[in-house]
C-alpha cells in the first residue's frame, strides 16, 4: 500500500478484511520497500501531491519496475491518475505510464459533485454501489485496456495485464468485490 497522502487507513482496512489473516497489507512510505511487495496499491488523494511524492522519494521508479515485472497493481481514484499514459490539460503531475489510457482529471466535477452509484461491472453478478469523490475518469483506453464499468460514456472501471485502475473508492463500501479481485490478481485465494 502506497502511504504517502490519501485514503491509507480505509484501504488498509478493506485490504485487511478481504485478506482475512491470509496476508498483511504493508504501508510504503520509502523507498525500499516495493521490491518486497507481492501487490501493490495506489489509493485515492491528491495526484498532484502523489505524483511529487513519488518522484522525490524514488518509489516512482520502483512501482514501474515492479509493474514491468508483473507485480499486480491496484490504482483507486489519484491512483488511476498515476498509473495512466496522458492526463488531459495536466503538466503537474507526472504519470506513471503503467496503463494505455488517457485521463481526465474530476471529470465529475468538484468536491460537491460528489455521488453514489450503482455500477453494473463486468464479471460481477450484481451491481457495485460507487463512491465518486471529485472522480477522474478514463476518457480513451489503448487497444489492450479492458473496461469493467462506466459512468454514461466515461470509463470508470478497467483492467490492463496485472493493472486495475477505478475512478472511486471502493474503501469506502463494505463491498469488497474489487479489493478480492485484485487478490486473486496477486494470487490470494
Amino acid at each position: 500500500m502506497i502511504a504517502l497522502q490519501g485514503d491509507v487507513s480505509e484501504h488498509v482496512g478493506a485490504m485487511e478484511r478481504a485478506l482475512c489473516g491470509r496476508g498483511s497489507a504493508v504501508q510504503v512510505r520509502r523507498a525500499g520497500i516495493v521490491p518486497d511487495c507481492n501487490g501493490l496499491v495506489l489509493p485515492g488523494g491528491e495526484s498532484t501531491t502523489l505524483s511529487r511524492q513519488l518522484a522525490t522519494t524514488g518509489i516512482d521508479q520502483e512501482i514501474k519496475r515492479a509493474a514491468a515485472s508483473g507485480v499486480p497493481v491496484l490504482a483507486t481514484c489519484a491512483g488511476l491518475v498515476l498509473v495512466s499514459r496522458i492526463i488531459q490539460g495536466d503538466t503537474k503531475v507526472h504519470p506513471l505510464g503503467l496503463m494505455d489510457t488517457t485521463i481526465g482529471r474530476n471529470v465529475f466535477g468538484s468536491q460537491r459533485e460528489s455521488f453514489e452509484s450503482d455500477l453494473e461491472v463486468e464479471g460481477f453478478d450484481r451491481p457495485f454501489r460507487a463512491v465518486f469523490i471529485r472522480a477522474p475518469a478514463i476518457v480513451s483506453v489503448g487497444k489492450g485496456v479492458q473496461v469493467l464499468a462506466r459512468v454514461g460514456e466515461n470509463t470508470v472501471a478497467a483492467r490492463e495485464k496485472n493493472v486495475l485502475c477505478l475512478a472511486f473508492h471502493p474503501e469506502l463500501t463494505e463491498d469488497l468485490r474489487f479489493h478480492q479481485m485484485f487478490l486473486d490478481t496477486v494470487g490470494v485465494k
